[in-house]
């Protein structure tokens, strides 16, 4: 029984242009997150990197830390191999950037031809990102039983991807009612945020059950597995958005640096990711030219076992299947076994529909002859 082919999802969203459903190339985001140390000038390094991978969008964090952490966890002391700060607000502080750099960072986005968005961690900073017109928003798994966050974020009108790490699907079904009272123009991204997971706790097929639930919403993957290939399969399953995070090297300093794709391996998952959309094809069976040649090699036609003379009652011992498959194909053999020869064939010659004809015809042509 055939398995039944999933149907194509209506779904859409625009980013920047940029039509993203089941018939478009995969939408890649080069998640620089935190791994520019609060340097511009990296920052814009691994922008440069990302467009030249073939990244089609490049995005980083913004957070106002003074007023999104408990002054407990703000002041926490935050001393190991990965901090910018003695606590936990000095390090996100150090790793912040300020108005200035943000417009400058917009600018090169601009000119280098790479679409530039932030995550907004809190009200005040997607202000911002809405005063500085970004294209986009992103929100991650944290928030997404944030209803006040989800609720604001909708209303610029802006497209969003919306993370679901640690989710239930009641959190999922809460955020999509939300969001979607006020803006349309959102996807969903499975996301399991671990930092990285275990291969196991990938869970790729939730894409599936998202396009099932969510027919009319387009579905992504926000990956922080340190490899290339689940994004390939999740792109498979229906996957149209893949997020990874990005660094030039994986042992600089920093807590995401270890499981993120450095330049050549983004440049590897958007190749494959291309070739992808292209391989998968439409679903219907057919011949190509490129075949013809090898098959032509390759398939067999039907001829002579050996030196056959006319009037032989041909049995199976008396064909052969042969390449080269210029000639009758093997599945005529029934339409040839049980009649007779009209002519004498040679060894190898080719046997064709016409060469015989049924036994009791040709003894009644005889009779009556005579």
């Amino acid at each position: 029984m055939l398995a039944e082919a999933r149907k194509p999802s209506t779904a859409l969203v625009r980013i920047d242009g940029c039509d993203i459903n089941d018939a478009s190339d995969c939408y890649v985001i080069a998640e620089v997150g935190s791994n520019h140390q609060g340097s511009v000038e990296l920052c814009q390094e691994l922008f440069i990197a990302a467009k030249e991978a073939g990244a089609n969008a490049v995005k980083i964090q913004k957070r106002k830390n003074s007023t999104l952490f408990t002054s407990d966890l703000y002041d926490q002391p935050y001393e190991n191999q990965n901090s910018y700060g003695l606590t936990y607000g000095s390090h996100r502080e150090a790793l912040e950037f300020d108005d200035v750099q943000y417009r400058y960072l917009k600018q090169c986005a601009r000119e280098i031809g790479i679409t530039f968005f932030a995550t907004a961690f809190d009200i005040a900073s997607a202000d911002y990102l809405a005063e500085l017109e970004m294209p986009a928003f992103k929100l991650a798994s944290g928030d997404l039983t944030n209803t006040p966050l989800l609720r604001h974020v909708a209303q610029f009108g802006k497209p969003t991807l919306i993370s679901t790490g640690g989710a239930t699907m009641d959190d999922v079904q809460r955020a999509v009612d939300v969001f979607g009272e006020y803006n349309d123009q959102f996807a969903i991204l499975q996301c399991t945020a671990g930092y990285p997971p275990a291969w196991d706790e990938l869970n790729l097929r939730v894409i599936e059950t998202y396009r099932s639930v969510y027919p009319d919403r387009v579905v992504g993957l926000s990956s922080h597995d340190s490899g290339i290939a689940m994004a390939l399969v999740g792109y498979v399953l229906g996957a149209r958005i893949v997020e990874k995070h990005f660094t030039l090297n994986r042992a600089m300093k920093g807590a995401d640096h270890a499981f993120s794709l450095e330049p050549e391996d983004m440049r590897k998952m958007v190749r494959d990711l291309r070739r992808a959309r292209l391989a998968l094809g439409d679903g219907i069976k057919r011949s190509y030219d490129v075949e013809m040649a090898p098959l032509h090699k390759m398939s067999k036609k039907l001829v002579a076992a050996r030196t056959l003379p006319a009037g032989t009652i041909v049995g199976p011992d008396d064909i052969a299947a042969k390449s080269p498959g210029n000639g009758l194909a093997p599945y005529h053999i029934d339409a040839l076994v049980g009649r007779m020869l009209k002519r004498d064939l040679a060894s190898d010659e080719l046997l064709s529909l016409d060469d015989v004809e049924d036994v009791w015809t040709a003894r009644s042509a005889k009779v009556s002859r005579a």
